[in-house]
C-alpha cells in the first residue's frame, strides 16, 4: 500500500510544483487531476493537458516522476457521465477518452470518474441509460490498458433536492456497476454519512477495489435533528452542496476510523493507492491551508501504512 493525494485540491499550482511539495513531505503517489480547466466546480483542476497530450508531455511527466520518486497512481476526471444535456454529455465522454489515452501513454492504469445521473430522470431509466453508454467507454479503456474507476461519491449537489447525483453510492449499485466492467476508487467518507459501515464493504468487493480515497467526514447528529437525513429542503440555491449536519474533513478530524479501515484493505490484500482527498473547509481557503490539512492527513495514516 502506498499513501498518495489527490492533487485536485492545489488548483492553482502546476504538477511540477505539487510533486515537489508532496515529495518533500512524504507522500508517494499522486492521483492527478485533469479537468480541462474550463469552470464548472470550484475544485476543478487542470494539472495534465490531457486533451493535447502527445509524446513530449508524456516523457516530460514520466521525467516529472522519476525525479521526485513519486508514483501517478491515477488520473481523476470526475464528471457527470449521465448529464442531461447531450452536448455537454459528449464533451464530457470526449474529455474522458482524451484522459484514457493520456493514461495509456503514461503506462497508469486508472483513470477514475462518475457514473452520474440525468436528474430529470427516474434511477430505473438512468440505469438503463448507462447501461447503453458506458460499456463503450470501458471497452475504450480496456483496448489501451486502463480501468475506468468509479468514485462511491453521492454528489447530492449536483441534485436538485440534494438526491444522489451519482449512482454509485451504495454497494447495490456497485454489484450492477461492476457487471458492466467498472472498478470502484473506494471512498469511506460518503459511506459513513450515509449511514454504512465502510469497513464492512473492503472484503465483500476487495477485488473490485485496485485503488482509494482517504477522506474523512464529521457528523453533526444535533444538526440532523432540524433537516432529517436528506438535509435542507428549502434554500439550497446557495449552497447546493451543503447538507446542513455534516462536512468533509481531513483523515483523523472526523468520524471515519482509520486505524480499523487501514488493517481491513491490509487483510483483504489491497495494494493499490490511498489517496488524500481534501476537501476539508476548515483546512482550505488558500494554498497554506489546504497544504497543513494535507500533513495533517499524512501524520494520521503515514503511522498505519508498513513501510
Amino acid at each position: 500500500m502506498r499513501l498518495g493525494m489527490l492533487t485536485a485540491c492545489l488548483p492553482g499550482l502546476a504538477l511540477e510544483e505539487i510533486a515537489d511539495w508532496a515529495a518533500s513531505r512524504g507522500y508517494e503517489a499522486l492521483e492527478v487531476a485533469c479537468w480541462p480547466g474550463t469552470g464548472g466546480r470550484d475544485f476543478e483542476a487542470a494539472h495534465l493537458p490531457v486533451a493535447s497530450f502527445g509524446e513530449r508531455e508524456a516523457d516530460a511527466t514520466r521525467e516529472l516522476f522519476a525525479r521526485h520518486g513519486l508514483e501517478l497512481s491515477a488520473l481523476a476526471y470526475y464528471e457527470n457521465n449521465l448529464h442531461p444535456d447531450p452536448a455537454r454529455r459528449e464533451e464530457i465522454r470526449a474529455h474522458l477518452r482524451h484522459a484514457i489515452d493520456a493514461a495509456a501513454a503514461l503506462d497508469v492504469p486508472y483513470v477514475g470518474t462518475f457514473v452520474g445521473r440525468d436528474w430529470t430522470r427516474p434511477v430505473a431509466e438512468n440505469l438503463a441509460e448507462a447501461e447503453r453508454i458506458l460499456p463503450p467507454l470501458v471497452e475504450y479503456a480496456g483496448e489501451r490498458g486502463v480501468k475506468l474507476l468509479i468514485e462511491n461519491c453521492v454528489m447530492e449537489g449536483w441534485h436538485p433536492d440534494g438526491y444522489p447525483g451519482n449512482l454509485a453510492y451504495s454497494p447495490e449499485l456497485w454489484e450492477w456497476m461492476f457487471s458492466l466492467g467498472l472498478y470502484l476508487n473506494w471512498d469511506p467518507s460518503h459511506l459513513t454519512w450515509i449511514g454504512i459501515d465502510p469497513v464492512e464493504t473492503i472484503a465483500p468487493y476487495i477485488d473490485r477495489i485496485p485503488h482509494a480515497q482517504a477522506k474523512d467526514v464529521e457528523l453533526r447528529p444535533r444538526d440532523r435533528q432540524r433537516y432529517g437525513h436528506f438535509g435542507p429542503a428549502t434554500g439550497r440555491e446557495a449552497n447546493p452542496w451543503d447538507m446542513g449536519w455534516w462536512r468533509y474533513r481531513v483523515p483523523g478530524l472526523g468520524q471515519v476510523d482509520w486505524p480499523r479501515v487501514v488493517d481491513r484493505l491490509y487483510e483483504a490484500g489491497f495494494t493499490g493507492t490511498l489517496s488524500v482527498e481534501h476537501e476539508d473547509p476548515v483546512w482550505g481557503g488558500d494554498e497554506t491551508r489546504v497544504k497543513q490539512g494535507l500533513d495533517i492527513a499524512h501524520r494520521t495514516l503515514r503511522p498505519l501504512i508498513v513501510g
